[in-house]
């Protein structure tokens, strides 16, 4: 009953703590809620108050211009003032309301400790913790065993060594039975111990120990961290959830019962550059995540046999040589679900977009086992990117991994931005992850995709240029977890990593940190692996598994379009196709600039509707035709009519095939344009007015024939009989024109 009596007047004071901290959030909150409150009112005023109307004034009138062009700016100004409003409130609310709670917590657990300290040094606390020692060291006693790190140590050295820690000095009977067992354990296997019994008051009660790497805690300094990282995972979305938490500890104190916590410990040896060097550990494995005494977290990227590189996730200026390390006990993993989709989250998952908590129930690790073989399925089921040029020449399927390739400014990041946009209502999760890329343009691309109603169904992982090299390291595969899980529950999925170039810099960078011997162009040996093992986790399953996918679109970056270089030639190697955008035609005007010749996708027709297999049959040797005699006519030969014919008509093809940003086209209209500049029914305009031949055209269809609209929307290959329909209604179409 005491230990209880104990943690309630413990938990009371943490609701004494949090009511001051409630009053300490108000008055932070007070005046901002206030100006929020006078500019919500300032906008709702402007928008029901109506705006002086516009007239036309002429150039004869001067003397009314002024006040047209104050009309005009006081409509400017409110129109601004609205959306400042309502951007405000749906983030930089969010962010301040989530910095001051982030505060509130962190004065609460300091106040906590403090506080607790000095009451477990008082009467009847005192005494009442001390009658726990006993119970405690019985039951740490029958948890004691030796791990393989713990055999591996004795092989070499013979003695391991025991540390028994408390806040007090322990009764000597009680010093006597820890080393009575722990001297029999070791005997077990012929290995002698070394007892070292230390005082800390800084545990506050309780005792611990030591035996090689492993630590059985029993402390309230211990219970205190755990509590701790449970009050940062209970979300707080108003002021009164203090009094909430109070409450719910209130409940636990009277179940309330001495627990023992088992866990590893190593020691930091050296620290620079965001490389972590420890000794200890011995048990840990490879990408298994650390946490440092001053909270941030690292994961293993090198084991040796006297130490251990690790790479540190956060900011590692103030992690000390010698500090304290602890093993987490998992192997590095992302929150998964349905909760990340509209987010923007960091490499490891946690929100970074200002608008709240992420709610998730499952989390996967960041690298796993790609689908064996006989999981897969063929990949035999069209992924639309709504780009004429993709999906005519170089089709993209379900469970496919298609690079996109080329120099700087060259439109890639284009193409994936509108391949996301053309999923809207296809029942298609987009994963988009951005690797070394700048803070403005990962904000640009969220505003892109919420303008156009995408980010619902997309989630951004974001590893900045100004982060670490860990972060961008991670970063893939952790967008890849997150396409895991939507993959096996049966859905399919598009990722696309910007850039895998910036990633390979990244890993160099962290290899070469941790003594790793550098290979070709300076990249370690496995720069291979590397990207295999990330891109062969993207598949089309199997329907025994459900029948879901995982559509990769990785970016490589080139220079001065070298496509032989050591990582574009290793991700060209181990992906099904690429499409690789030329710079001459970028400067040229085409739109995507595609170069044919070096485009290809090994799943070919296999991945296309049959509607568009006969439309672009032989559209890519004719393009190749075209351009192979373009190359020839440009220096100013004589050409016979033929020639001219050839050439017009690539002309117009290239024409058909350039497409505005964000304007992504459905299947069979690009069929239909497709077959109609063909077979000639555009040559009654010009070529610069293919754009308005193509929009009249599928105009004229929706409008004219709803008959062989729904036909062409089915993806079935055209029959003659439809097929003379379709030529008839392009001969009355070209007609009309």
């Amino acid at each position: 009953m005491e230990i209880q009596y104990v943690i309630i007047n413990f938990l009371l004071l943490v609701g004494i703590v949090a009511i001051l901290g409630k009053k300490i959030i108000l008055s932070i909150f007070r005046p901002r809620r206030e100006r929020i409150e006078n500019e919500l009112n300032e906008a709702e005023l402007i928008e029901k108050t109506p705006l002086p109307e516009y007239k036309e004034v002429s150039l004869s009138a001067p003397e009314n211009q002024p006040e047209n062009s104050a009309i005009l700016d006081a409509k400017k100004d409110a129109e601004h003032k609205i959306r400042q409003i309502q951007t405000f409130g749906a983030r930089e609310c969010h962010e301040v309301h989530r910095e001051t709670i982030e505060k509130a917590r962190k004065s609460l657990m300091g106040a906590m400790s403090v506080n607790v300290a000095k009451l477990c040094k008082t009467e009847p606390y005192f005494t009442a913790i001390r009658n726990e020692e006993s119970a405690l060291v019985d039951e740490i006693l029958s948890q004691i065993k030796l791990t393989p790190g713990d055999m591996a140590y004795l092989k070499r050295h013979d003695v391991l060594y025991v540390t028994l820690t408390s806040a007090y000095k322990l009764d000597d009977s009680l010093v006597k039975k820890v080393d009575k067992a722990t001297t029999e354990l070791l005997n077990t296997v012929n290995g002698k111990t070394s007892l070292w019994v230390r005082e800390d008051e800084s545990l506050i009660g309780g005792l611990r120990l030591r035996i090689g790497d492993t630590v059985y805690d029993a402390t309230i300094k211990e219970e205190l961290y755990h509590f701790e990282k449970h009050l940062t995972k209970v979300p707080i979305e108003d002021t009164d959830a203090g009094a909430e938490l109070l409450k719910e500890f209130k409940e636990l104190a009277f179940e309330f019962a001495p627990k023992i916590y088992k866990y590893q410990l190593g020691r930091v040896m050296t620290i620079s550059d965001g490389i972590c060097w420890m000794d200890g550990l011995a048990d840990i494995m490879y990408g298994e995540v650390v946490e440092f005494d001053c909270g941030e977290r690292g994961m293993v990227l090198d084991i040796q046999q006297d130490r251990i590189g690790c790479v540190i996730f956060g900011e590692y200026e103030h992690i000390d040589s010698g500090s304290p390390v602890r093993r987490v006990g998992r192997i590095a993993s992302v929150p998964v679900g349905e909760g990340l989709l509209g987010r923007i989250v960091d490499s490891v998952g946690n929100p970074i977009d200002g608008i709240g908590t992420i709610e998730f129930t499952e989390r996967r690790p960041i690298e796993c086992d790609a689908p064996a073989i006989l999981d897969r399925a063929p990949v035999n089921s069209p992924l639309h990117t709504g780009i004429k040029a993709i999906d005519a020449l170089v089709p993209i399927g379900k469970g496919q991994r298609e690079l996109i390739i080329g120099d700087r400014q060259t439109g890639k990041s284009a193409i994936v931005i509108d391949t996301i946009l053309n999923q809207k209502g296809k029942d298609t999760i987009c994963i988009y992850v951005a690797i070394g890329q700048k803070e403005t343009l990962i904000s640009e691309i969220q505003e892109t995709l919420e303008k156009y109603d995408a980010m619902k169904y997309t989630t951004i992982v974001a590893a900045t240029a100004s982060g670490s090299a860990a972060s961008q390291y991670i970063a893939p595969f952790a967008g890849t977890a997150m396409a895991e899980y939507f993959m096996y529950a049966g859905k399919d999925v598009l990722i696309i990593y910007d850039d895998l170039s910036k990633h390979a810099v990244a890993y160099r960078e962290l290899s070469l940190l941790l003594h790793r011997p550098s290979g070709r162009e300076a990249y370690p040996g496995d720069i291979f692996y590397l990207h295999s093992r990330l891109l062969e986790r993207s598949a089309h399953l199997s329907d025994e598994l459900g029948g879901g996918s995982i559509t990769a679109m990785p970016i490589i970056e080139t220079l001065a379009g070298d496509i032989s270089s050591y990582i574009p030639t290793n991700v060209i190697s181990i992906t099904d196709g690429q499409i690789f955008l030329d710079s001459e035609l970028y400067n040229e005007g085409q739109r995507p600039a595609i170069n044919v010749g070096l485009s290809v996708s090994r799943v070919g027709s296999a991945a296309q509707t049959k509607l568009m297999k006969q439309a672009s049959s032989n559209l890519r040797t004719k393009l190749a035709q075209y351009r192979e005699l373009e190359d020839f006519t440009q220096f100013g030969t004589d050409i016979d009519d033929e020639t001219k014919a050839t050439l017009d008509y690539g002309k117009r093809l290239m024409e058909a095939l350039k497409q505005n940003r964000y304007h992504p086209v459905e299947d069979w209209k690009q069929a239909l344009l497709l077959f109609a500049v063909s077979e000639g029914y555009s040559k009654s305009f010009e070529v610069h007015e293919t754009e308005e031949f193509e929009r009249g055209l599928y105009e004229y269809f929706e409008n004219n024939c709803p008959d062989l609209t729904n036909e062409l929307k089915s993806g079935r290959k055209m029959s003659n009989e439809v097929m003379e329909k379709v030529k008839a209604a392009l001969t009355e179409y070209a007609k009309r024109s």
